[in-house]
């Protein structure tokens, strides 16, 4: 009798325990289009609230005052291929899945570490000491998913900026916004 109760209750625990663990809301792979800054990206995930997402693309890029210089006193631009790393770490899927928020294709707040390459110019009115820069750093941001597949992604933080001439500096703030779509699951 003790058995059966015994074997009973585990029964009912390991399927309570089963049933908390597949409602909690979880990172997922995702592909999207950018357009603000065109690009394709992967999204990945690497842990229940972590991902990792590799875009390639070409954008919109701003002078780094160590690495580039201007003969204009005016708007600066640069057009450049670019390749973005990013891990990404959840830390609001289950208050947003307890008020009945949207979580899907890793909608939620997020704190991350960037990595970001661009490369030769395509059109440009400032001068890059290199063909190659590279930007690192932390940064805080938001994504989330509205209708059936837009998408947006905004992220703030510091970064440390680089060439490979061993030119580099630190630059206070980087911003990215990304909008685009999510490409449908299967």
């Amino acid at each position: 009798m003790k058995k059966n109760l015994l074997l009973i209750l585990f029964g009912i625990l390991a399927t309570l325990s089963y049933a908390q663990k597949k409602d909690e809301p979880k990172a997922e792979k995702v592909w999207r289009i950018n357009f603000l800054n065109p690009a394709i990206e992967l999204e990945m995930p690497v842990s229940r609230k972590g991902t990792f997402s590799a875009g390639l693309g070409i954008g919109y890029g701003v002078p780094y005052d160590e690495i580039s210089a201007s003969p204009y006193n005016e708007f600066l631009y640069s057009f450049n291929p670019f390749l973005d790393l990013q891990y990404k770490r959840f830390y609001n899927f289950e208050k947003r899945k307890s008020k009945n928020q949207n979580t899907e294709n890793n909608s939620g707040n997020f704190i991350s570490f960037r990595f970001l390459t661009r490369g030769n110019t395509i059109e440009s009115n400032f001068i890059r000491s290199s063909n190659f820069d590279f930007a690192i750093g932390p940064t805080w941001g938001i994504q989330r998913k509205y209708g059936n597949n837009f998408h947006l992604l905004f992220d703030v933080g510091p970064h440390y900026y680089f060439d490979t001439n061993g030119n580099g500096g630190l630059f206070p703030i980087m911003i990215q916004l990304n909008l685009g779509f999510d490409l449908k699951k299967k």
